[in-house]
Order: C-alpha cells, then sequence, then structure tokens
C-alpha cells in the first residue's frame, strides 16, 4: 500500500498536543526527552501546558509541530509492520519534518534547524509590521492583480478557492476593502504575528540560507514534494534552495498535493493536529484518501482503518 505522509505548518498548534503520547508511549517519551535536551529549554511543557500564547510564538511552534509530527508518525510506524511512507511533503514548516521523515537529515539537526528558522522569522516578524488574509472564491489570476495593486505578495495556495496573501498591515487592510472589486468571495484578515511568505520575511531567509550551509543533508530515501517548486526534490544542494526559497516564497500547496497525485498516490496520512491539511487535500482532489493522527484516540482509528 503506497503512503503519503503529510505534515502540520504553523497554525496547527494547540496547547496539550502530544500530552497522550509522552503518556502511552516509551518511544514518544524519548523523543521528546531528547528534543527538551537539544533545544536547551522544556519545548515538551510548553506544548502539554503552554500558556497558548508561548505555545504560538514561532519560536516555539515550529519546533513543537515538528516534533509532534515525527512523534506521530513513529508510533504509527510501530505498531504497523513493515510500515515505511512511499513520498512526503508538509505545509510551510512541515516540509522540514518531511525531510526529516525522509531521511534527509537527522532528527536532532532538523530540530535544530527549525527551531533557528522559527527564531529567525519571530525576529523578522518584531521588526517589521505585517500581516495576511485568506481570500475565499475568486480567480488566481484577479487575486495576483490583487496582490500587486495593493504592494503584497502570495503567500499561499492552499486548496481551489483558497488563497492566502501577506504583506504590510497597510496593504492587507486595501486587500480587504478591494477585494470583492477582484472577485473575491470572503476576505478574512488573519491573527498571526507577521508577513509569513512574504518580502518581510527577508532576513529570516538569508540567515536562514547561511545557517542551513552547515546543515548535513543527503537525498531524501523517498520523493519529497517541495512547496516552493512544487517537485519532488532529491539532491542536498537544491533540497537547500527550496528549503530557503519557501520562507518569502509562496506555498504552492494546491500544485503540490496534484503533483503527488499526479504520481499515483492516493492514500495520505497527515501527521500533525486539527486536520487542517485533511480538508485541503480533500478539496484539491475529492479521489484522494486522507486520515490524520493527532493523538492517540486518532492513531487507534488510522490503526484499525490501516486497510
Amino acid at each position: 500500500m503506497s503512503i503519503v505522509a503529510l505534515f502540520s505548518g504553523q497554525g496547527a498548534q494547540k496547547v496539550g498536543m502530544g500530552k497522550d503520547f509522552y503518556e502511552s508511549s516509551a518511544t514518544a517519551r524519548a523523543m521528546m526527552d531528547e528534543a527538551d535536551q537539544v533545544l536547551g529549554y522544556s519545548l515538551t511543557q510548553i506544548m502539554f501546558e503552554g500558556p497558548e500564547d508561548e505555545l504560538t510564538r514561532t519560536s516555539r511552534c515550529q519546533p513543537a509541530l515538528y516534533l509532534h509530527g515525527l512523534v506521530a508518525m513513529a508510533l504509527y510506524a510501530e505498531r504497523v509492520a513493515g510500515f515505511d511512507i512511499d513520498a512526503a511533503a508538509g505545509l510551510s514548516l512541515g516540509e522540514f519534518t518531511a525531510h526529516s521523515a525522509a531521511g534527509t537529515f537527522s532528527f536532532a539537526d532538523g530540530l535544530r534547524l527549525v527551531a533557528r528558522r522559527g527564531a529567525l522569522m519571530e525576529e523578522a516578524c518584531q521588526n517589521t509590521r505585517g500581516s495576511m488574509a485568506a481570500l475565499l472564491g475568486g480567480e488566481e489570476e484577479k487575486i495576483r492583480a490583487l496582490a500587486a495593486e495593493c504592494d503584497v505578495d502570495v503567500a499561499n495556495f492552499n486548496a481551489p478557492g483558497q488563497i492566502v496573501l501577506s504583506g504590510s498591515v497597510v496593504g492587507i487592510e486595501a486587500v480587504v476593502e478591494k477585494a470583492k472589486d477582484f472577485g473575491v468571495r470572503r476576505a478574512i484578515p488573519l491573527n498571526v504575528a507577521g508577513a509569513y511568505h512574504s518580502r518581510l520575511m527577508q532576513s529570516a531567509q538569508d540567515q536562514l540560507a547561511i545557517d542551513m550551509k552547515d546543515v548535513p543533508m543527503r537525498s531524501p530515501r523517498v520523493p519529497v514534494v517541495c512547496n516552493f517548486g512544487a517537485c519532488a526534490v532529491s539532491e542536498p544542494s537544491q533540497i537547500r534552495e527550496m528549503l530557503e526559497k519557501q520562507v518569502t516564497g509562496s506555498v504552492r500547496w494546491t500544485e503540490s498535493i496534484q503533483q503527488l497525485c499526479a504520481m499515483g498516490h492516493k492514500k495520505f496520512i497527515e501527521f500533525g493536529p486539527g486536520k487542517i491539511i485533511a480538508g485541503l487535500v480533500s478539496k484539491i482532489d475529492k479521489e484522494a484518501q486522507i486520515i490524520s493522527i493527532e493523538d492517540l484516540a486518532g492513531l487507534e482509528e488510522a490503526l484499525e482503518n490501516k486497510g
């Protein structure tokens, strides 16, 4: 059975994430304790107990989602004989988790890299005045024209009829005001710390590119489809480039899932909280089969339905 692993992006985090995994599994405890040791602070305490505003910080939620996704996959793998993934992808931050799952870099190296990415992006948010808005309905060409008129960037192509714009607070306010004139059914300002996947993240991208040079990487053992190129990447130099450009570039999630389906994959498992990715995949390809594992109950349900 061909399985694609998909991993959550920022915004999926929730207080309590992973706690039932930790309490029920020696494997989960070992991975989570290692994460705390690697990072030099108790990420798990923030995951389990919050407070929510601390977990929501970019520098905290990114490593938390990385850790949670890999723990969820490890627990599923140890319960299913001979399990391995055939491809992987992740939404924004989740692309890093996908590479770790595919063996591009080690668990610890990936965790350090993700923590660094989160810290750099948090700093960029603090140094700029950015915002984002989700646009529902509307044609891509018209939404690109709207972005250009308001001097903002296209952050995410999440699913048909769902595109996210990102940029200055003034620019996003203009987007919300003018959206209907460009055929958008609804424009929803997002409660975010800054303008992710926009030019306002350039400082984070530049520094991350420098930091990634020191991270050992190898070709993944299965295809990993990248956000920026919406294609499978295998050479370490190309992987570094795609992970770098993703910080300011558009997340082409719709095309990424379409690419995986074109490669013959129809069965997906979302590892991470919230079931956000499952909702997007269902909109992108009606024939795709996706289950979500975000907690112990989801794990048990997935094991019952694995056939």
